[in-house]
């Protein structure tokens, strides 16, 4: 049965056991060597499917790009692969798990989990991955520590909320993948510890890269705590000690940033010898847009098969969407940033608005994670005109399920109520995601082969897809060498078609190229730094 640690702030002038902190906690949870059950595995194999799929569509995207050239100046032997080049490129690991990391949260396309915080449990995957190339690990390993890293992260994501204190919610994942990278490698619980606390120290930053005009930021700050973390298990190994008591000081996280010296949390984790099944109460996206947008993108869908019309601003006077508190306030009207309203805001702020996103989908009956972004579609007058027209709402019911730990009560969705022009009134309701595994459509091995196959169609070469696809569903059985080739390859001329802006990495190279403005698709990178349309310009 799992146990529950009870966490609150011990002051300085009262002891507190090293053994009876959260962070030697989560380090004993890394360093018990349970079996992972059969379920577990099949959905790693899912998993790292997903975030070569997501990958795959990102290789030639802004963020991805100069991710990329940040991390192939530093090679290194043995090191890791980089997404997109080839099987002999190899930089040092923790560049590699920033440039695979950036390209796998780009288009905010992978898996999800939502609690009493929210998270990517999938940003564990390029971290743990990078360090097992480098490291000569073999696939099983991999698939332990890919479960711990998705176990740690849940179970914090379940009982810490962050963004209450406006703490950008990587603050778990640092924990996480130093956590997972402990498993994969075998460390022993002191050095987890040192390296669980390094890496929530160091990665603990507000929540403005989710506000206001939103930036390329956001698909690097995942990246950056996995980098931070490979980094704080690198310290720890070498015997560098971090602050500790770190969750529980007097001037530790929770008595700072978040709930105060007189906060408690309960934390429910595995006891000893119990598998970690966390990932499976995770789920994925089947649209590139926030998570508490992919009920809401179904509906519009139906609504737009049912009745087409709707599309046609006109024909509608008001749309509320009753949703949760946390869709209301993050993605929806009650944020009252104007930005979630603007047809010339970035890419990553419309994928936080789900006026937006609800407008697209009820006009076009579907998402598309690159054309429903462009700006010639969020600058449509029809969609415009539309969009002006819905706000949210938070209902308390809505935010009990949202908060509910009964999975068949948990919901992500809304009532849409659609006032008409003729006076008429629709009313529907949707409480998960059709890809939910308690949605109309659950994903399955089928949904995401078939999403890594459609994302990849046009930048890797099929015999490429074949080759990854069956890596990747033998992963527990992989030899070291065949972890080592445990990446995507671009089609011949993909990379090289994208110019990559250079940095401070370059400066005094013989063969950099000159600094100059990256250009493509009508933009120049110095302006993608503050339109953030996201894609490689």
């Amino acid at each position: 049965m799992p146990y529950t640690h009870h966490l609150r702030v011990y002051p300085s002038a009262e002891p507190l056991d090293r053994a009876d902190q959260l962070a030697w906690k989560l380090a004993e949870l890394a360093t018990d060597p349970v079996e992972v059950t059969p379920e577990v595995v099949d959905m790693v194999i899912n998993r790292v499917i997903d975030n070569a799929a997501v990958a795959a569509a990102s290789l030639t995207r802004g963020p991805a790009v100069a991710a990329r050239g940040q991390a192939l100046a530093h090679p290194y032997t043995p090191g890791a692969t980089v997404f997109g080049c080839g099987l002999d490129t190899r930089t040092s690991p923790e560049w590699a798990a920033w440039a695979n990391g950036v390209a796998v949260r780009e288009l905010d396309f992978h898996d999800t989990f939502l609690a009493a915080e929210y998270s990517h449990p999938g940003d564990n995957i390029p971290p743990i991955l990078a360090v097992a190339q480098h490291a000569g690990s073999d696939g099983a390993a991999v698939v332990r520590a890919i479960a711990t890293g998705y176990e740690v992260q849940v179970d914090l994501v379940r009982a810490i909320s962050l963004h209450r204190h406006k703490i950008d919610h990587v603050a778990h994942l640092g924990p996480s993948a130093a956590a997972g990278i402990g498993t994969l490698l075998g460390l022993d619980t002191e050095t987890v510890f040192q390296a669980i606390g390094q890496a929530l120290h160091t990665t603990t930053a507000t929540r403005q890269s989710r506000k206001g005009q939103i930036s390329t930021w956001k698909a690097h700050a995942p990246a950056f705590a996995g980098k931070v973390a490979v980094e704080a298990v690198d310290r720890a190994m070498r015997g560098q000690t971090s602050p500790e008591p770190i969750y529980e000081g007097e001037d530790g996280v929770v008595a700072w940033l978040l709930d105060g010296p007189d906060a408690s949390y309960d934390v429910v984790l595995p006891a000893p010898g119990e598998p970690k099944t966390a990932i499976l109460d995770t789920y994925t996206k089947e649209h590139s847009a926030e998570y508490q947008s992919q009920a809401l993108i179904d509906l519009a869908r139906a609504l737009h098969d049912e009745h087409p019309w709707l599309a046609d601003p006109d024909n509608v006077t008001s749309i509320v969407i009753h949703t949760s508190h946390h869709t209301h306030y993050v993605i929806g009207s009650g944020a009252n940033d104007p930005q979630k309203y603007d047809p010339t805001a970035s890419r990553e702020t419309l994928d936080h608005s789900i006026p937006y996103i609800f407008a697209v989908a009820l006009q076009d009956g579907g998402w598309h994670h690159v054309d429903s972004y462009t700006p010639e579609r969020a600058g449509r007058p029809d969609t415009v005109a539309l969009w002006a027209k819905v706000t949210t709402a938070e209902d308390p019911e809505w935010t009990r399920r949202y908060h509910s730990t009964d999975p068949a009560e948990k919901a992500f969705g809304g009532r849409v109520e659609i006032e008409l022009a003729d006076g008429g009134r629709l009313v529907r309701e949707i409480a998960v995601a059709d890809a939910h595994p308690l949605g109309a459509r659950p994903f399955g091995r089928e949904q995401y082969v078939k999403k890594f196959r459609t994302l990849a169609a046009d930048v890797l070469e099929d015999a490429e897809i074949e080759r990854f696809l069956d890596l990747a569903q033998r992963l527990p059985s992989l030899t070291p060498a065949e972890v080592r080739e445990l990446t995507i390859v671009g089609r011949p001329g993909l990379l090289d078609s994208v110019p990559t802006p250079t940095g401070l990495f370059e400066l005094g190279r013989d063969d950099a190229p000159a600094h100059g403005e990256f250009e493509g698709d009508g933009f120049t990178m110095h302006e993608a730094r503050e339109t953030t349309e996201g894609e490689a310009r």
